[in-house]
C-alpha cells in the first residue's frame, strides 16, 4: 500500500525541469523539481556529468518530501549549453520518472551490457598488473571495447567491457567465461593477494561504470590509509582535501564541508559516495573558484538520524577523501589514438611496463574502429616520467599515435582556510557557538 501511495504521489507531481540561458551571464541554470526520493540527487548529477557538463555552482534543498535543486553548468570550454539536442535530452531524461527512481546497487545507470561482457576486477595494485590482464584477454581472443581502471591506496579496480574477437558480440559460453574468470583471478592474486583478489561478471541489465568503480573500491576498503614511506612518495597531507564533519544541534543535521582542488566530476564522486553509504543530503551548496571547489552538505542517515559517534565521523571523512582522490589525475597523461585491433591494449601496456612505467588510471574507449585510450602514468617510484622515457615510448608505439596531453608539475597548495565561505548562514542561523559542536563531543 505504501508503494502504491508513493507511485500515486509521483504521478500527481511529475518531475519538472527548467533550463534557463538568460538569467546568468556565464552559465546555464538548470532547475529540477520533483517528489523527493533517496538517490534522486545522484541520478540528476549523474545525467549532467555523463554529458560532460561542468557544474560550477549548485544549491540543493529536499526538506518536506520535495526535491528542488538548482545547478549552474557550462560545457567543457566554459560556455553556456546552447546545443538544442543536449537541452532536450536533459529535459526528457530528468522529467522521466523512471530515471529518477533509485536503481539497485550494481545495476545503475544507462549503459546496456547485453552487447558486451562486463568484467569487474579488484586486487592489490602492482607495476605491470594492467599489462598482465590485457595479455590474458588478448590470448583468450577477448577484444576490449572500453574500460576504466582506477588505483588508490595500493588497491586497483577495473570495469572492462569485452567482446568476442570473431563475432564482435558478448561472450556467453559458460566454459569460456569460466576460463576467463580463472586466469584473471590468477593474475590478480599474484604472489601476495590470495584472499582479496576478485573477478566477477556483471549481471545483465544496466551498469554505470564509474559508479561501479566507486562501489568496488569502497567494498575493497581502499579508504583505509596506506602510508607510503619510499623516497619521493611521502604523502603530502597539506595538498589533499580538507574535510570537516560536525553536528548542527539546532536543526539536528550533520554538516559536512569540503575544500579541495577542483576537477571534472568532483560533485558526482562525492554524491555517489554519500548515497552508497546510505546518507541523504537535505541541503547543500557547491561553489567552484579558481582551481578550488567548496562543498557543504547537511545530511542524515536514511534512518533519519545524524552521525552519532566519533568512529562514524572518522569513517565518513576517510571515505570522502578516497572519493575525491580516486579520480585525481596523477602523473603524465598520454593519449593513444589509432586503429583498433585485437591485442592493441596488450601491446601498449607491455611497452609501458618494459619502460618501467606504472599506470595510475586509464580510460579505454573504441568507436567506429578507432581506439582512443588515455593513461595516467608515473615511474615505478611514483615520480614524474622523464622526457627521454617518453621519447622512447613514442618511438616504440609508432609515429603520431601517442600524444602527451599534460606535463606533471608540483601542484599548488590550497589557499589558506577561510578563502571561500558559503555556509547556509541565513538558512540555518546558529545562535551560539555551542550549537555547532564536533561529533567528538557526543556523550
Amino acid at each position: 500500500m505504501d508503494d502504491e501511495y508513493a507511485k500515486l504521489i509521483r504521478r500527481m507531481n511529475p518531475p519538472r525541469v527548467v533550463i534557463d540561458n538568460d538569467s546568468c551571464e556565464n552559465a546555464t541554470i538548470i532547475q529540477v523539481d520533483s517528489v523527493n526520493k533517496h538517490g534522486i540527487l545522484l541520478q540528476v548529477v549523474q545525467v549532467l556529468t555523463d554529458l560532460n557538463l561542468v557544474i560550477t555552482k549548485a544549491y540543493i534543498s529536499s526538506d518536506g518530501g520535495w526535491f528542488m535543486d538548482v545547478f549552474n553548468v557550462t560545457d567543457q570550454d566554459g560556455n553556456k549549453v546552447r546545443d538544442e539536442e543536449i537541452i532536450s535530452y536533459i529535459q526528457k531524461t530528468l522529467e522521466n520518472d523512471e530515471v529518477l527512481l533509485p536503481s539497485l546497487r550494481g545495476t545503475v545507470g544507462l549503459m546496456p551490457s547485453e552487447e558486451h561482457t562486463s568484467i569487474e576486477l579488484s586486487g592489490t595494485d602492482r607495476p605491470g598488473l594492467l599489462s598482465e590482464v590485457c595479455a590474458v584477454l588478448a590470448d583468450l581472443h577477448c577484444n576490449v571495447v572500453n574500460a576504466a581502471i582506477w588505483t588508490h591506496n595500493a588497491r586497483a579496480a577495473a570495469v572492462v567491457h569485452v567482446v568476442d574477437d570473431v563475432t564482435d558480440c558478448a561472450i556467453e559460453d559458460p566454459k569460456r567465461l569460466a576460463t576467463i574468470k580463472k586466469l584473471l583471478r590468477n593474475v590478480l592474486k599474484g604472489n601476495n593477494d590470495l584472499k582479496t583478489a576478485k573477478m566477477t561478471l556483471s549481471p545483465p541489465g544496466f551498469t554505470h561504470r564509474e559508479r561501479r568503480l566507486h562501489q568496488i573500491m569502497f567494498d575493497d576498503r581502499d579508504y583505509v590509509k596506506v602510508r607510503k614511506t619510499e623516497q619521493g612518495n611521502i604523502e603530502d597531507l597539506k595538498s589533499g582535501p580538507c574535510i570537516t564533519v560536525y553536528y548542527c544541534s539546532e536543526k539536528d543535521y550533520t554538516v559536512i564541508t569540503m575544500r579541495s582542488r577542483d576537477r571534472p566530476k568532483l560533485l558526482f564522486d562525492i554524491v555517489c559516495t554519500l548515497t552508497d553509504m546510505q546518507y541523504v543530503v537535505f541541503h547543500g551548496v557547491v561553489h567552484t573558484g579558481k582551481n578550488e571547489a567548496y562543498q557543504e552538505f547537511y545530511i542524515r542517515h536514511v534512518d533519519g538520524l545524524p552521525i552519532s559517534s566519533e568512529a562514524e565521523r572518522e569513517r565518513v571523512i576517510l571515505c570522502l577523501e578516497a572519493a575525491i582522490e580516486r579520480r585525481t589525475s596523477e602523473g603524465l597523461e598520454l593519449e593513444l589514438c589509432t586503429e583498433d585491433r585485437l591485442g592493441l591494449l596488450s601491446d601498449i601496456t607491455r611497452i609501458f611496463r618494459e619502460n618501467s612505467l606504472c599506470i595510475k588510471r586509464a580510460e579505454i574507449s573504441t568507436q567506429g574502429g578507432k581506439a582512443k585510450d588515455i593513461f595516467y602514468v608515473t615511474d615505478v617510484t611514483g615520480n614524474p616520467v622523464e622526457q627521454k622515457t617518453v621519447d622512447s615510448i613514442c618511438e616504440q608505439v609508432g609515429p603520431n599515435m601517442l600524444h602527451v596531453k599534460w606535463n606533471p608539475c608540483h601542484s599548488e597548495k590550497l589557499p589558506e582556510e577561510g578563502t571561500i565561505s558559503y555556509f547556509f548562514g541565513s538558512l540555518f542561523k546558529v545562535r551560539t557557538l555551542q550549537s555547532l559542536k564536533l561529533i567528538g563531543s557526543y556523550t
